[in-house]
């Protein structure tokens, strides 16, 4: 399946943000991110319960989770563009990384055995999917807007890995959502680093589109 055409957002080291030099991070947390040279690191975050292994996936788990390949009907929801790149400590890119998504879909229903709730699951919804970063670090999805799971804010998960080696487990969040004061991992994040997993949308060509980099 053709890969959608997408790019950027950044942020590092949170010895800088506890030195003082964070101040700036929200005025940055735009389309393109916090220079990674000003903000703090990628938290890290709970895997949650319902990270799909191999058996329970689609057959197609490709970066485009709307369209799953065999299936006519896209997935529900409002659909978003998700970019960025992946940098190290130094702000260089990272290449050849493998990076996950997966969520619920528009009904808050997650691909996985686990979520027994009497909730139908939206089948054009691929649920999980992956990327390989450029030369660049970039990387992209075409996913869905992230709805609510009970006891949770919206969200998005992402996995970082270096073949079978895992980087980084995080989630990303919907800025200024009313669900986010009151959720139990977002609350206790730093504005830094609230800042660096929040994405903000703004309207491109093809439609709503959000950036965030992972520092790891």
């Amino acid at each position: 399946m053709q890969k959608p055409t997408l790019n950027r957002r950044g942020l590092i080291g949170r010895a800088l943000a506890l030195a003082g030099l964070g101040a700036g991070a929200g005025a940055w947390a735009g389309l393109f991110g916090t220079p990674a040279s000003a903000a703090t690191g990628t938290p890290s975050a709970t895997e949650g319960p319902f990270y799909p292994k191999p058996s329970m996936r689609m057959d197609d788990i490709d970066n485009d989770l709307v369209k799953v390949t065999g299936r006519v009907e896209e997935a529900g929801g409002t659909v978003i563009a998700l970019k960025g790149r992946v940098l190290d400590a130094d702000g260089q890119p990272r290449a050849g990384l493998r990076v996950e998504i997966w969520q619920c879909d528009m009904n808050g229903k997650y691909l996985h055995p686990g979520d027994r709730r009497d909730v139908t699951y939206d089948t054009g919804f691929q649920g999980f999917g992956h990327d390989i970063t450029g030369a660049d670090g970039g990387y992209r999805f075409r996913t869905i807007m992230p709805t609510v799971y009970p006891g949770r804010t919206p969200h998005i998960h992402v996995k970082l890995l270096d073949g079978e080696n895992e980087l980084l487990t995080t989630q990303f969040y919907l800025k200024d959502h009313p669900g986010n004061a009151n959720d139990r991992i977002y609350s206790r994040l730093s504005d830094a680093e609230k800042a660096s997993v929040t994405m903000e949308f703004v309207t491109g060509e093809n439609g709503l589109e959000t950036s965030v980099d992972i520092i790891a």
